[in-house]
């Protein structure tokens, strides 16, 4: 008996790690119960009271389950996060044009010269070499930019 608590205990523990690397909360389930249960084996089997037992299988639920709770908190914290990289990073980024001409050309953005051509909501605008614009949205390697409003632009 003492011997399955441990294995238990073992197990929960590996659950648990196992739930911080692939976050999808069976195995943090599994890891909280496998440990509460296992805890409480291995103190009954070594003689422990029924008070003893109970103090120590709900702390170490409660520890696991706290865990849990915040592991998972974060993880849904993250994917809410605008991407940082990459190409959906560059919708709404000010860049520059470099060149331009027939509703296209180059403008720079983040540090790299980006093939660009005109959004169909700015049309009328004209652009020109120098002017500041700003990603609407990316297709492909081509970036669909309009002119910078004033306000966008920093001082």
């Amino acid at each position: 008996m003492l011997a399955l608590g441990i294995v238990l205990v073992l197990v929960g523990a590996a659950l648990l790690v196992a739930e911080a690397h692939a976050p999808a909360g069976v195995l943090g389930v599994g890891g909280g119960l496998s440990l509460a249960g296992g805890a409480a084996l291995a103190i009954a089997a070594a003689g422990g009271g029924l008070a003893i037992v109970l103090a120590v299988a709900v702390g170490a639920g409660a520890v696991a389950g706290l865990w849990l709770a915040v592991g998972t908190r974060k993880a849904l914290a993250t994917r809410a996060l605008r991407s940082s990289a990459g190409r959906e990073a560059l919708s709404g980024r000010l860049g520059v044009v470099r060149n331009w001409r027939d509703g296209g050309g180059q403008v720079l953005v983040e540090g790299a010269l980006w093939r660009a051509r005109q959004s169909w909501m700015d049309e009328d605008a004209v652009l020109a070499e120098g002017d500041p614009v700003v990603v609407e949205r990316v297709s492909g390697l081509t970036l669909a930019v309009r002119k910078a409003e004033d306000w966008e632009v920093p001082c």
